[in-house]
């Protein structure tokens, strides 16, 4: 059972989510506009999230950066529109699935399962220690030489991903996996963050301290 948030405009489909999640027990309340989402993940943070992107304030791509800014719910695209540029802009902008509509009440449950699957396998994590680099993953704080790093979501998750396998070279494909959750992409998409996060650790491709790119392979995260 999960309680599960479904942000929906249209009413019909609206009450045919409830009611089908509900009968597979799960706890089921509903928004039909982004800022009654956002009000609801607020005040009643749910444990997973079905976001529709055709919000009649708001479109969903950008209620997904709002979402990400306030909390690290579990959130599955449910939408329309299969335009594969757009479900990777998605992906990377902090969503953890897409369906494409028409769908089962079967398959979205499937879906449903298997995201909150990740996210409880996850579960309490001790702080990481590289060096002068400390990362809390619970509390989603880091800090390098006893200062505050100020890190996008993206960037932390990246960070801390490196950090948990300190000295091991970790591939490209798997970082797209296991922190972009998408199983494909372009790996300008890692190169850009990888940038992002060197600056802010005070270090360069050329002249790196934590983050060394291993040609060809992935990337390794070691103490200076």
């Amino acid at each position: 059972m999960a309680r599960v948030l479904v942000v929906e405009d249209d009413p019909d489909v609206r009450t045919a989510l409830v009611r089908e999640l509900g009968a597979r027990d799960h706890v089921v309340r509903s928004a039909g506009t982004a800022m009654d989402a956002l009000r609801e993940v607020t005040q009643a943070p749910p444990d997973v999230v079905v976001l529709d992107l055709g919000l009649p304030d708001l479109d969903g791509g950008e209620v997904l950066k709002m979402l990400r800014g306030v909390s690290d719910v579990p959130v599955v695209i449910a939408t329309a529109r299969d335009d594969e540029p757009g479900i990777v802009r998605l992906l990377n902008a902090g969503a953890d699935d897409y369906l494409i509509k028409p769908f089962s009440a079967e398959h979205l449950s499937a879906r449903l399962a298997a995201v909150l699957r990740r996210a409880a396998r996850s579960g309490p994590v001790a702080e990481l220690r590289v060096g002068g680099l400390r990362i809390d993953p619970d509390r989603r704080e880091a800090a390098l030489d006893g200062a505050p790093l100020e890190l996008t979501r993206r960037e932390f998750d990246l960070l801390a991903y490196l950090a948990a396998r300190p000295g091991r070279v970790v591939a490209r494909r798997e970082l797209l996996a296991e922190v972009w959750r998408q199983p494909y992409g372009d790996d300008q998409t890692i190169d850009v963050h990888l940038s992002w996060l060197r600056r802010k650790l005070g270090e360069t491709a050329a002249r790196p301290r934590y983050l060394h790119t291993v040609r060809g392979v992935g990337v390794r995260l070691t103490a200076p």
